[in-house]
């Protein structure tokens, strides 16, 4: 294994000289980092991830295995992606495009991606929402909102632990796991 200062990077990882990767950070297998990618603290980069240049990702991330992010992607902290989740970064994908324009997608703290979510470029997914396995997120996903579909819709309500939250008759929203209260929409 290849080591920096503070950071396990496996032997297999290719990961270029100038991205930065915060302290305690584990990169796995095959993974990639390309050049100016910003990983923070207390990460863990899955067997196979690829990280395209530019790419910024918060502190203690979760990043399961065979995740691509294309630059134009900002990952908050405390983010779990799920494996073979997906970032796309151009509206109209041509092999051969010249007026490719990135089109920047940012995911808040706390935010859950399930497996093999897609996440069409241009959207915000919300602080601590949750996304469905296998979703493919074509709008913004509000803080707190749980998604799932083809496309995905909203369906619900999560807590900051990922506890799905009971409307109550008076339109808040409690966990009846946690006891955290959410008003509103």
């Amino acid at each position: 294994m290849m080591d920096r200062p503070d950071v396990m990077i496996h032997e297999t990882a290719e990961v270029d000289d100038r991205a930065t990767i915060g302290k305690n950070t584990k990169v796995w297998h095959h993974a990639q980092i390309r050049e100016n990618v910003t990983v923070g603290k207390n990460c863990n980069i899955g067997k196979g991830v690829y990280l395209d240049f530019d790419v910024v990702i918060g502190d203690n991330c979760k990043l399961q295995n065979y995740i691509s992010v294309y630059h134009g992607v900002k990952i908050g902290s405390n983010v779990f992606l799920g494996p073979h989740c997906v970032f796309t970064n151009d509206l109209y994908p041509r092999a051969v495009n010249d007026g490719f324009k990135v089109v920047e997608t940012v995911v808040e703290n706390g935010a859950s991606i399930g497996a093999n979510a897609t996440i069409v470029c241009g959207i915000r997914i919300g602080e601590n929402a949750m996304v469905g396995a296998g979703a493919v997120v074509t709008k913004d996903v509000p803080s707190n909102a749980l998604v799932y579909g083809n496309p995905a819709r909203v369906q619900g309500y999560v807590c900051g632990k990922g506890h799905r939250l009971k409307r109550e008759k008076d339109g808040s929203f409690n966990c009846p796991v946690c006891g955290e209260v959410r008003i509103g929409d």
